[in-house]
């Protein structure tokens, strides 16, 4: 779903517009190189982004281990206590 989003970006990222006003016409170029660049840039800041990402999950894991600590539960179950006994 992603990829039709950018995809539309890339495109218009490798087009080159000019205008005549002489004629009253308009010419849109597509160049490659553009659109190769373009791609190159996306991934890049993705992957920028990705390892950004991994890393604040880490150091927030890191935050929360050392919070939180070791926890003792001790539970008692009895099947035959009668309801809200304490």
């Amino acid at each position: 779903m992603r990829a039709f989003i950018i995809l539309p970006v890339l495109l218009l990222a490798a087009c080159q517009v000019s205008k005549d006003p002489n004629n009253d016409s308009v010419t849109v170029e597509y160049n490659q190189d553009l659109a190769e660049n373009a791609a190159a840039d996306v991934a890049n800041t993705a992957g920028n982004i990705a390892g950004d990402i991994g890393n604040d999950v880490e150091r927030t894991g890191d935050k929360i281990s050392n919070e939180v600590g070791d926890v003792d539960v001790d539970v008692d179950v009895d099947r035959n206590a009668p309801a809200n006994s304490n």
